[in-house]
């Protein structure tokens, strides 16, 4: 503790980057669930020090009908540490930022 509102963690060295002094609104109790944990190893963290997850595959697609325009949209399953993540995103938006994940569109489907 160093202060009344503020209290100094022992962090270890993989947690070099992370500031050591936290003020007392930001702890919170926690009771350890060993299936949740999530070696270190495997999280990437940007400059900001938040999560990078990253689109593995588009997993579906649809046109969203509106009033006076159709929007393609894709569904995208991420590689979220928590479990499998699914998003609806906008494909134009999202093929100019991750181009590499169109570079084989999946093959026509016959009945």
């Amino acid at each position: 503790m160093i202060g009344p509102v503020a209290y100094r963690l022992k962090l270890s060295q993989e947690l070099s980057r992370v500031h050591n002094v936290f003020h007392v609104c930001n702890l919170k109790k926690c009771l350890s669930d060993d299936t949740l944990v999530i070696p270190l190893e495997e999280i990437q963290l940007d400059d900001k020090l938040n999560f990078v997850e990253e689109p593995v595959e588009i997993m579906d697609r649809e046109v969203k009908q509106l009033k006076q325009s159709r929007i393609p949209i894709i569904k995208v399953r991420w590689n979220a540490r928590r479990g499998p993540e699914y998003t609806w995103e906008r494909e134009d938006q999202f093929k100019s930022k991750y181009p590499h994940l169109f570079e084989n569109p999946p093959a026509p489907t016959t009945s």
